[in-house]
């Protein structure tokens, strides 16, 4: 089993940032890929971005690769999503899942684990 606690959402700006965080634990990760996803309302959930744990490789949407960056901290187990230039259509609630493979892949399917999500608003 790995849990998975995001933090660092909220209420922003348009034009603004915000560091989001999920911290993991149970598991050792070192063969899984960790990812981010979000939901806004009344639309499906969309990857946002992944990174292989043990290489840090990265892929992320067409939509936020410009404006988002994923990173992860292996000595603090902790995965972190980079919201720059925040649109108020990032209005969603972001969740971090884990996924027992090295392969990133973009369907939420594909993940094992999720946390409970985080919610980040952006005002125009």
């Amino acid at each position: 089993q790995v849990q998975l606690v995001e933090s660092g959402g909220g209420l922003v700006q348009a034009g603004g940032s915000l560091r989001l965080s999920c911290a993991a634990s149970g598991r050792t990760l070192s063969r899984y890929v960790m990812g981010w996803f979000r939901q806004a309302p009344g639309k499906e959930r969309e990857f946002v971005a992944g990174i292989g744990w043990s290489i840090g490789n990265t892929y992320s949407a067409d939509s936020v690769k410009d404006r988002f960056t994923i990173s992860r901290d292996t000595a603090k187990n902790t995965v972190y999503l980079q919201l720059n230039s925040l649109k108020p259509e990032d209005t969603a609630v972001y969740y971090c899942a884990a996924r027992r493979s090295t392969i990133i892949v973009t369907a939420g399917t594909g993940y094992d684990y999720w946390g409970q999500g985080t919610q980040v608003t952006v005002s125009s």
